[in-house]
Parts: C-alpha cells; structure tokens; sequence
C-alpha cells in the first residue's frame, strides 16, 4: 500500500526513483542492499515491513529479519553511501497501557512479536546513525491492498450486521496522506524520529461504522470486547501517537473522517 502511495507522489511530483520489486531486492540479504545501495542515491524510503502481527508470534526470526536486522543493514549502507533513509515504524512499538497519546521520545514497550521486531528496527537504524527520517504511524489503509477499510467495506455490503471491538483506540492512516507529511516534514528538513497519522482518534468499531455508513447503511455494526483468546498476538489498548512534534512542522493532520470518505469514493470509481 505505502509503495504504491510513493510511486503515485513522486510521479505527480516528476521525481525520478528507483522502485525495486523483492525479486529484485530482497532486503534480507546484505549483500544485495550493499550492490543495490549506493551513492547514486540522494535518499531511500523503506516501505517494506513483515506486517503480519499474528503471524509475528510463530516466527519472531522472519518478522525480525525483515523488521529489524534488514533495517539495521539498510541504515548502515545508507550511512556508507551518504544517503537520506526514511523508514516507516508503527504504534505497536507501546504497551498501550496509558489513555494519553505516546509522545515520540516515550520508551518503547511492545507486547508482541510484531512490535518487538520494529522496535529491533528503531534500535539498529539508530545505532548505525545515518540522516534519516523515522516515522511512526498506524491504521494504514488505502484504496487499493489488504487493509481494514477495504476488508469492512466488502463485508457489510454483503451482510446485516458486524461485531468489530471497541476497546482498542488509536488513528487511522491514509496512505497518500502519510506520504504528502513524509514529503512535508522532508522539505523542511525535518530529522529524528516523528509521528504522522491522520488526525483524530477513534476505535476499531467506530472506525469500522463510518465505513459501513458509507458503503451500506442497511449494515449494523455492533461493538464487542476484544477477546484475548482469539488471535495468536496481543494488542495495545490504546495506541495513540502525540502528532504535536509533527503539527508544529506541516500544520493539523487531516481528519480521518475526511480522508475515509475520499478513500471510499476513489474505491467505488
């Protein structure tokens, strides 16, 4: 989702870039990022992650290969080649066990094999200390991919009711409105760790209601409890980043109510 999103901005922007498939770099192997990597370069985005976090839980090896040693070998030949490396992290960095928003220099405490493995990434991007731009964000979704957004849509326009939890709270995130703030905070020179998501907060349930309104109002959406038994990793209650550092740089973050509704209308054309 998040690729496609760059490919799309910096089209628009007729800035020229390199795309690599995995066939063609697979971040995994050292060896290939130091072939791949050089000082051609002015800055490389990262938008690969392992982002299956039940899947995290029965292979901590592959999530952290992906989400943290490759990162750590990406940021080092970025430091050897002198270039920009933007890499994207997530709110499952935190426990979630605080109702105020994380700030960006709070300690990280992931409960997950997931978070456990990005936060291996913000560990070894900063040790090798290239000048980089790190990102935490959250919720993605887009109109094309595997997200939340598209799985709801499709599910309540085929069925009367859905049960979504309502007590796990965070902030959605609009692809193409996390690569416009990435781009922003880039054109101000911005470095160091950042938080960018839409702006607003809200659970899973409300969330999940706006879009069924959107798509197919006849849909109920009940709230539930989320029920520890029933998926292999466990999710922070509440997971939502202090975009304060970030506002003060690009100004508010556009609700997410109004990026959901031009997501679902771009769906639908």
């Amino acid at each position: 989702m998040l690729g496609r999103a760059w490919r799309e901005a910096l089209d628009e922007l007729s800035i020229d870039c390199d795309a690599p498939a995995r066939s063609e770099l697979d971040l995994t192997d050292t060896n290939a990022i130091v072939r791949h990597v050089t000082d051609r370069y002015r800055a490389v985005v990262n938008c690969a992650a392992w982002t299956d976090v039940d899947g995290a839980e029965s292979d901590q090896a592959g999530a952290n290969a992906l989400n943290g040693r490759a990162v750590g070998a990406l940021a080092e030949q970025c430091a050897r080649a002198g270039a920009l490396l933007v890499h994207y992290s997530t709110d499952y960095v935190f426990n979630g066990h605080t109702e105020r928003p994380y700030a960006v220099d709070d300690e990280v405490a992931p409960i997950n094999a997931y978070g456990r493995s990005k936060a291996l990434g913000e560990r070894l991007l900063r040790e090798a200390a290239p000048p980089h731009l790190l990102v935490r964000t959250s919720w993605l979704y887009a109109p094309w991919g595997r997200n939340f957004v598209r799985t709801i849509a499709g599910l309540a326009r085929e069925r009367e009711s859905l049960d979504v939890v309502d007590d796990q709270t965070g902030r959605p995130t609009c692809c193409r409105g996390l690569v416009r703030s990435t781009i922003g905070l880039l054109r101000h020179g911005a470095g160091g760790t950042f938080h960018v998501t839409d702006g607003g907060t809200c659970t899973w349930f409300a969330f999940a209601q706006r879009i069924a309104a959107q798509v197919n109002p006849r849909c109920r959406v009940n709230p539930c409890r989320t029920d520890p038994s029933s998926r292999p990793a466990a999710r922070p209650a509440c997971s939502v980043l202090d975009l304060s550092k970030t506002e003060a740089i690009i100004g508010a973050c556009r609700r997410w109510e109004e990026n959901l509704m031009e997501v679902i209308e771009q769906m639908e054309r």
